[in-house]
């Protein structure tokens, strides 16, 4: 059944040029529909063109659809940058219809629902759209309402909360630490899944240093209060940055979720992992919020029961054979593996391959992703920590052979973190031509069995 439904795939691929003659996104059907415009959406839509291309099976300009109304595109591991006071805030953010080439048909509309057996996707103007192929990469929700009074506390610009998980907030966090002379800055983490689960405190050691350089070291107690039961999720990243943060008095609060923010009294009420809660006093609060998969995909026949979008772990491909003509990449995907950029590099290519393979062959090529992801985590100015890593919680150390034990936080690390990822993102990356790890070599892989 499967073999079948990849033949026809192959044969509408070829036919491609007679049928889909027309550049317009105006159209109701498409070979390729890529839903979202974000990191992995641009990056997975330029690399299926160009793999068709290098094929010498060429899909017509605007073959492939990219869906998306947001009207710009963020650079989101810059808001790090920027809350440390190291970027403006514009520096992380493009139109998006100017990042979309011509050879993209881009519908600027939300996805509303999902009709796999169809097809098809609703679209929020009530379009309904057909492809062959289906590629979902939609990111994920960020829930800034499941904490009482932290939407209020953002608005507020003398609430003394912020957070670096949005381009509208992330400034905030620079203007509060550079103004916080004294008293307690606490940062705070949730337990589950949240985008690049380092980011909570990259922005809290950035704030140590900025304290410790300008004097107010002794002034400011910092403290990070987090729902996971240890630092970071990797044993040897985990263990470093724990001995780092007893080297540098700041307190470590495990298993505390963020239950509510009282900005009025500068209060903190967390909730402990018995079910009681305490009620912490704050100069500067950095919250990160709780996140997850999207409504419009939770409620989708393509989503598993925690909402996630369905997919093998190594191919990327939808588990259920009735839907093997869909994908899924980064944020939105099951996938489990930390949710970062870095991951999206590795399974852009990953996904691309197989992809290929199943328009053309009929059936899934011998590309496997191995969870690689890395967190660029900075532990002040001029050091970061790189951890990189793959399935099973593994380092997966790409200079350590070169410059030692990537625990060990290093300059060099910092200016990839600070200057060569976010021109490698908007040069590259986003182009299609950045295999994150493997710098501008594309990764290879052992050819398919012959059907």
């Amino acid at each position: 059944m499967l073999a079948a439904h990849g033949r026809q795939l192959a044969k509408s691929a070829k036919l491609g040029a007679r049928r889909w003659a027309s550049t317009s996104a105006d159209r109701d059907s498409f070979p390729i529909v890529v839903v979202g415009a974000g990191s992995g959406g641009l990056t997975v839509a330029n690399q299926i063109y160009n793999r068709f291309k290098a094929a010498g099976k060429a899909l017509n300009k605007g073959d492939i659809a990219i869906v998306d109304a947001a009207q710009y595109h963020y650079y989101q591991p810059g808001w790090t940058l920027v809350g440390a006071g190291l970027k403006p805030k514009e520096s992380t953010q493009r139109p998006l219809a100017s990042l979309v080439p011509d050879h993209l048909a881009h519908v600027p509309e939300y996805v509303k629902s999902f009709e796999p057996n169809s097809n098809s996707i609703t679209t929020s103007a009530g379009r309904t759209i057909s492809y062959e192929t289906l590629v979902v990469a939609t990111g994920l929700k960020i829930n800034w309402d499941a904490i009482p009074g932290l939407p209020q506390a953002l608005e507020d610009p003398n609430s003394g909360v912020s957070s670096i998980y949005s381009y509208n907030t992330c400034d905030k966090v620079w203007q509060d630490i550079d103004a916080l002379q004294s008293g307690k800055a606490i940062f705070t983490q949730p337990a589950g899944v949240i985008k690049c689960a380092g980011a909570p405190q990259k922005i809290m050691w950035m704030a140590w240093d900025r304290f410790r350089q300008t004097n107010r070291g002794s002034k400011v107690d910092v403290d990070f209060y987090t729902g996971m039961p240890t630092m970071f999720s990797v044993k040897k990243y985990s263990e470093a940055l724990d001995r780092l943060r007893q080297e540098r008095s700041v307190g470590g609060f495990f298993q505390h979720n963020l239950a509510s923010v009282d900005s009025a009294n500068r209060k903190a009420t967390f909730k402990k992992a018995d079910g009681s809660t305490v009620d912490v006093d704050y100069s500067l609060l950095h919250v990160s919020p709780q996140m997850g998969p999207l409504d419009v995909i939770k409620s989708s026949p393509i989503a598993d029961q925690a909402g996630w979008v369905a997919v093998d772990q190594g191919t990327l491909r939808h588990v259920k054979p009735e839907f093997g003509n869909i994908w899924a990449i980064g944020d939105c995907s099951s996938l489990p593996t930390s949710k970062t950029a870095a991951a999206i590099t590795s399974q852009a290519p990953v996904l691309t391959e197989n992809l290929f393979s199943v328009v053309t062959t009929g059936k899934v090529g011998t590309a496997r992703y191995d969870g690689y992801t890395s967190c660029p985590l900075l532990t002040g100015y001029g050091q970061l920590m790189l951890a990189e890593f793959k399935y099973g919680l593994e380092p997966k150390e790409t200079f350590a052979g070169y410059f030692g034990d990537q625990a060990i936080p290093r300059k060099l690390y910092y200016h990839l973190k600070k200057d060569v990822f976010p021109w490698a993102y908007w040069e590259y990356m986003l182009q299609g031509n950045w295999f994150g790890s493997k710098g501008f070599f594309k990764p290879s892989y052992p050819p398919s069995t012959p059907q």
